[in-house]
């Protein structure tokens, strides 16, 4: 096994129940401000009784092996480690914003406070010290699976040899290569996800209502196909 880990993450949608813990447990863990996220879950609400139905879409930085928010940083505070982690140098960080205006996944935000950008990091100082990203070790249905991909025994790469021919990851076309996998995603979640900027929690279901429509016919429909093929 290498000595220079790979770490992974990968979100299972079909035990995700959207409870939210991830996101309190990421809030409290980095202390990250009002209004802004490293950690959230969308959802969607699709469907008529009796078939209406929510899907979950839990959201953390994607760690993008091609990270627009790297390249288009001017100060160069944005790197790419060694273990495939994106993290922001908030020592030379002048909170510009042309990292949060680069990201396709509405992933990094300007702290209002510190002005500096600020994103998930997969809880660097708690990998440091041998622990488990925030939102891996709260969340009460095992949603996230994370480890490191360089170990072929470790959860992350015997999970995702398992499930191989159900992973994707998001916006794909984005070209970013996102390092963040999830199984049996429905695409229609993507355009939950906000590009550049962190969404506003106040107005992002409003924003983003009419753009998924039920995929489901209603009752009424349903009982008439039932009755054209009897």
């Amino acid at each position: 096994m290498p000595d220079q880990p790979h770490w992974v993450m990968a979100i299972d949608l079909e035990r995700c129940t959207g409870c939210h813990a991830c996101s309190v447990a990421c809030k409290v863990e980095n202390d990250v401000p009002l209004g802004n996220f490293r950690t959230k879950v969308y959802y969607w609400d699709h469907g008529r009784f009796p078939n209406a139905k929510r899907d979950f879409l839990p959201m953390v930085c994607m760690q993008c092996a091609d990270a627009p928010c790297l390249k288009s940083c001017p100060t160069g505070s944005v790197s790419r480690g060694e273990d495939g982690v994106v993290r922001v140098n908030a020592e030379t960080c002048q909170g510009f914003g042309k990292c949060e205006d680069a990201c396709p996944y509405g992933a990094i935000y300007v702290d209002p406070q510190r002005n500096v950008a600020d994103k998930c990091d997969f809880c660097s100082h708690r990998l440091a010290v041998g622990m488990e990203p925030a939102c891996v070790e709260t969340c009460p249905g095992e949603v996230f699976v994370f480890g490191n991909a360089a170990d072929p025994n470790s959860r992350i790469s015997r999970w995702s040899a398992e499930h191989r021919q159900e992973l994707t990851v998001l916006k794909p076309q984005k070209g970013t290569e996102p390092q963040v996998l999830y199984r049996n995603l429905k695409r229609e979640l993507e355009k939950k996800v906000p590009e550049s900027r962190n969404h506003d929690p106040r107005s992002y279901e409003v924003e983003t209502w009419a753009k998924l429509e039920s995929t489901f016919d209603d009752l009424d429909t349903a009982r008439a196909k039932g009755d054209a093929r009897s």
